[in-house]
């Protein structure tokens, strides 16, 4: 028998059953790009920049060190190589920090340890502090790449990303153009501390334009470190500090991010040896040019490198297809530019043949962002961070071997030490790029036919 409840009885309304289970996530909102997005960007590789200059300052300070500290070739190239070490020691770290914490962050932290290194750089005057403030500086500066790209990939669509990459390469380059042009100038007119003090003080301008305008996503973007409470924050750290060994090996058993890592290493040391140390001696010792006409060169590489950076953007944008014959065209005009530099009679090549290397050296940097293309396309973004650093570090330590295998031929066939290399002494040590240079082209053919089967 159904009993009806009283007409005059009011209706009660049943709560829901409470359950447990999270409802299905929405689907992440695609990022939206504009006016927003650019600022957002800008803000980032204004740490980029800053650290390009700080990178770079040796390049044109290469022989005022040797004279400050009283040290040869090897000793000179341990400043970069040091530099350089821990820069791609870091970029693991990095990325975990980055995935983790949020690029916000970690860009304040690098703004600080870039100019604390630099101001400490500024007042050494033995070799062991000079060194050790290197290594600061080379923490800082690993910090800040890593971060602009994930800036990049939260505010951007995803086909953008490569553009938007090789900008971020050609903005940083603009930092090298003021080390080159400003910089230089700025030496010989001042004098070392000064110098060197006054762009540790850049640092605050640029610390505390991150602090008060960068938004590293846009407030629909879910998942911001910043934008949760503390608490959920804290679990999540808690909940992810044993997955980090098994992040970073799913990263490295992805074939697209070990092809990355050789394609950056490959395409990006020839320039940065070049830029970063030993061009300046080379022109000038070696080439008995001025160093005015040197910094010319060392202009001229700049300008070459975002030249390409902006043709390569373009043309990643518009086709991925262009990846490998960019790269694979970028190494054999190297090798082969340099092999006609190097086996010039004499070893005074022509002036506009040094100039023809360094206008093809000026694509080593744009190309080798290809290999942070592999490691995006391959990898999901809540590892791209940690993908990203590991790609990072190929440039930088074939940069490292370079450096080292340069600085240590040039002292063994000049016995006479700093000041006495000879033009053969400078074409020898050059050859030794041949080394990396085959061994990464090797494993790049080698990776291309497994990332290829992979995507079949």
């Amino acid at each position: 028998m159904t009993v009806e409840p009283a007409s005059s009885a009011a209706p009660r309304s049943v709560p829901a059953p409470r359950t447990t289970a999270e409802p299905p996530a929405a689907p992440a909102p695609s990022p939206p790009g504009g006016r927003a997005a650019w600022l957002a960007w800008s803000v980032g590789v204004s740490v980029y920049v800053l650290a390009v200059i700080h990178r770079t300052s040796l390049g044109v300070a290469g022989l005022d060190a040797a004279d400050r500290f009283g040290i040869g070739a090897s000793a000179l190239s341990t400043f970069s190589i040091l530099q350089v070490l821990v820069y791609a020691a870091m970029q693991i770290p990095v990325g975990l920090l980055v995935d983790r914490f949020g690029p916000r962050r970690v860009l304040l932290l690098g703004v600080v340890l870039l100019s604390a290194g630099q101001l400490a750089f500024a007042f050494s005057s033995a070799f062991a502090p000079a060194l050790a403030s290197r290594a600061v500086l080379g923490c800082g500066d690993a910090m800040t790449f890593i971060s602009v790209l994930r800036i990049a990939a939260r505010w951007f669509p995803a086909a953008r990303n490569p553009f938007v990459a090789q900008l971020t390469g050609l903005a940083g380059m603009g930092g090298n153009l003021i080390t080159t042009v400003v910089l230089a100038q700025a030496l010989h007119r001042e004098g070392w501390t000064p110098t060197f003090t006054a762009i540790s003080l850049l640092g605050v301008a640029v610390f505390a334009l991150v602090a008060l305008l960068l938004r590293e996503a846009p407030d629909s973007g879910a998942g911001r470190p910043a934008d949760r409470p503390a608490g959920d924050r804290d679990r999540d750290r808690d909940r992810d500090r044993p997955k980090v060994g098994r992040q970073v090996l799913a990263c490295w058993r992805e074939p697209g991010t070990r092809l990355g890592l050789w394609v950056h290493f490959t395409t990006q040391f020839p320039g940065n040896a070049f830029g970063l140390l030993w061009g300046l001696p080379y022109l000038v010792e070696a080439q008995g040019l001025t160093r005015a006409e040197a910094g010319g060169l060392l202009t001229l590489l700049v300008l070459s490198n975002m030249t390409f950076g902006f043709l390569f953007g373009r043309l990643l944008s518009a086709t991925a297809r262009a990846r490998m014959p960019i790269v694979l065209t970028v190494v054999a005009t190297t090798g082969l530019g340099w092999a006609l530099v190097l086996a010039w009679p004499g070893g005074h090549p022509p002036l506009w043949l040094l100039a023809g290397i360094i206008v093809v050296m000026g694509s080593n940097g744009p190309a080798s962002l290809v290999g942070l293309d592999y490691a995006r396309a391959r990898n999901p973004v809540e590892r791209l961070g940690t993908a990203s650093g590991i790609v990072n570090m190929g440039g930088f330590i074939g940069t490292m071997i370079t450096l080292f295998g340069i600085g240590v031929l040039l002292d063994a066939l000049s016995p006479d030490g700093a000041g006495g290399y000879s033009a053969d002494a400078f074409r020898w040590a050059f050859c030794w790029q041949y080394v990396p240079l085959a061994v990464g082209l090797v494993m790049i053919l080698r990776l291309r036919r497994k990332v290829g089967a992979a995507e079949a």
